[in-house]
């Protein structure tokens, strides 16, 4: 017979509570005061008037579902529905605390003794029932893998070609995932598996200086850095990992990650400022959108304070800020798994003041990636790409690409709330990246890179993920129909796409800007066209046959887009929604694959394209990175200048480069 314990409850004499399977820490419980003293010395508390009852029969609940607490005992709340094998044990011994954790952070108000004896308790169990274990790397992968800080700033000296005598001087820097103990973790334990994706990974900046001296002679010199969050440097004291994994994976180890995550380090994940890097008011910044921008020495890269503008801005922040044209105040979002679901802001030009922050009273956490904006607007893409708690505890997925859910495009004026913005229904799909957004008269057009799926976070659970990946990437034929309808194939593969919204109508028209033969993601512009009408862009073209292979995304062309172009190659069967545009492209060769291109303006150039292309490019059959300096207005030429780094750079997310102040 189970016995209660809770307010005025007593308990038997042989009933134990056991953690860590063989740590005892209350013995002989008599009251709930006593299991309350128990849970609170590892951090948790439990309310007042809530009545529990210890099972020694596993039968009651799945045992491998269970939250134990010992061989032959788990926990579970008196108004459970125990019997009900559908439901994990540890949706009810989250219950009386769920709300808590989707309001983190938690309580925990321990004195200084008690709380190292509790961190130590914590360790001891992690480490008995979790185990870390490398998540392994194919040949085709090595590239991806993580290097070593190569400390002080390399010159140097092989250069193919010439750089510019008009290129700026300036810095070209890239951000990236370089985990820090060798490879992504996953973690095995009697809850499941859990394991980092592969958007993770603790951010590395990879940085080539650009300088010229009194002669106008170039010079040339190379650093990386870890960008060093506070969970960083938790780990990197620890030298072991210690967080658990928190996005993908079966729920229960998901929910324990969660808990046990907050209990030992007071945050549920890593932070880890791995996707972007921008500039605002002379500061650089670092950012992934689970955390707050850290600033970084442009100079040393050394990682400065968090930046919360002032203590105004407590939540989240996106990984695309925009500068508003005209003003120059930053346009941010900040999206969360708990309400409000997203928050927009605007920071003044100076950065140091919110002059405004609003809830844009959504009903999901949608993951939307990057704001666009206008000359007079905030422009949202809502997909239904979400993140949900509550169907974690149930046992699904804690991120998941919805097939049947809605998108939605939103115009907002600048200083607009919920309440002004027009949303305009379009097509489901995922859309990470903007070109561009601009007025045109009573309409505003919207440029992204398209996808009838989403690469985040990975297969649903029971699916081979490397298969999922890879027949992701293949490439799609011209009805986006029949890629619909084969479920897998090609769901990653982006098209150019172009939302025109009607203000006055609410009509909206939608259409691809590019054919079926390649797939193109991260892309850029003239950053001075932010906001403006503009007629060119460009982007990263995937590889998709090597991404199929390899299951990770490669780059082995760059493009340019003519928006105002057509291109008359194009047969009249890929033209399934109006003209598609003129593309340049520029190719790197057999095995060559780039990262974190960025576009540069010429000093004193009067013409959109008046400017190059800088990249990241490593040969995988000699495994030497080089930076490649490509004339945008002569595209499809060999570069004009090949930069041999030191070292290998692994391939990574956003770059940029930032001039060098007048």
């Amino acid at each position: 017979m189970p016995c209660e314990i809770g307010e005025g409850h007593g308990a038997s004499a042989d009933t134990y509570s056991v953690f860590c399977h063989s740590v005892a820490l209350c013995h002989g419980l008599s009251s709930g005061g006593r299991l309350r003293a128990c849970l609170w010395a590892r951090g948790v508390f439990l309310p007042r008037g809530t009545s529990w009852i210890w099972f020694s029969a596993p039968s009651a609940l799945p045992r491998p579902r269970a939250f134990l607490l010992a061989e032959d005992w788990f926990l579970a709340p008196r108004n459970g529905v125990v019997g009900d094998a559908q439901y994990s044990a540890i949706e009810y011994l989250f219950t009386p605390f769920l709300r808590e954790l989707k309001q983190l952070p938690m309580r925990i108000d321990i004195s200084k003794a008690i709380k190292k004896t509790s961190e130590r308790i914590l360790d001891a169990f992690v480490d008995s029932v979790f185990q870390f274990v490398d998540q392994p790397t194919l040949p085709s992968q090595i590239n991806f893998g993580p290097v070593e800080e190569i400390g002080e700033a390399v010159k140097v000296n092989c250069i193919e070609g010439e750089i510019p005598i008009d290129f700026p001087e300036g810095v070209y820097i890239r951000n990236g995932p370089n985990p820090l103990f060798g490879a992504l973790n996953s973690t095995v334990s009697m809850f499941g598996r859990s394991s980092e994706t592969w958007i993770e990974g603790e951010g590395m900046l990879h940085a080539v200086y650009f300088t010229k001296d009194s002669h106008g002679n170039w010079s040339v010199s190379y650093k990386n850095r870890y960008v060093e969050s506070e969970t960083f440097k938790i780990e990197k004291e620890r030298n072991r990992p210690s967080f658990l994994p928190a996005i993908e994976g079966d729920s229960p180890a998901i929910l324990a990650a969660y808990l046990l995550n907050q209990l030992r380090f007071g945050k549920v994940n890593k932070y880890i400022s791995n996707t972007n890097i921008f500039e605002h008011s002379g500061k650089i910044y670092t950012i992934a959108e689970n955390h707050i921008p850290q600033e970084i020495d442009i100079s040393t890269l050394r990682t400065l304070d968090n930046w919360d503008v002032n203590g105004t801005w407590d939540r989240p922040f996106t990984s695309h800020p925009k500068r508003a044209p005209g003003t120059g105040e930053l346009v941010i979002m900040g999206v969360d798994a708990r309400e409000p679901f997203f928050v927009l802001g605007i920071i003044s030009a100076d950065g140091k003041k919110l002059a405004h922050k609003v809830d844009l009273k959504f009903k999901r956490s949608s993951i939307c990636h990057e704001i666009g904006v206008t000359e007079k607007y905030n422009i949202i893409i809502d997909c239904p790409l979400t993140l949900d708690i509550d169907r974690l505890v149930k046992g699904g997925p804690l991120i998941k690409y919805e097939k049947e859910g809605y998108a939605r495009i939103g115009v907002m004026p600048r200083y607009g709330d919920a309440y002004s913005i027009k949303w305009f229904e379009v097509e489901p799909h995922c859309t990470f990246h903007i070109f561009n957004c601009f007025d045109d008269g009573d309409e505003v057009v919207v440029r992204g890179c398209r996808a009838l799926g989403s690469i985040i976070p990975g297969p649903d659970l029971g699916l081979n993920k490397f298969e999922w990946f890879s027949r992701g990437f293949k490439p799609i034929s011209a009805s986006e129909e029949s890629v619909y309808h084969s479920k897998e194939d090609g769901l990653f593969f982006s098209r150019s796409y172009e939302w025109t919204l009607n203000m006055e109508t609410g009509v909206v028209e939608e259409r691809n800007l590019t054919g079926t033969e390649f797939a193109m993601e991260f892309p850029m512009i003239n950053n001075n066209f932010t906001g403006l009408q503009n007629k060119y862009g460009y982007s990263q073209v995937v590889d998709s046959i090597a991404s199929s292979s390899c299951g990770l995304s490669k780059f082995g062309r760059l493009a340019k887009l003519h928006f105002d172009e057509q291109d008359s190659k194009i047969s009249k069967r890929e033209n399934d929604s109006g003209e598609m545009i003129k593309v340049d492209y520029h190719i790197l060769g057999e095995n060559y694959f780039c990262s974190g291109a960025a576009f540069v303006s010429r000093n004193g150039g009067s013409e959109e394209d008046d400017g190059w292309i800088v990249s990241f490019v490593h040969n995988e059959d000699t495994n030497i990175s080089q930076v490649h300096i490509i004339e945008t207005q002569k595209f499809d030429g060999h570069p004009i200048a090949k930069i041999a780094l030191p070292q290998r750079v692994p391939y990574g997310f956003h770059g940029t480069f930032i001039p060098k102040p007048t």
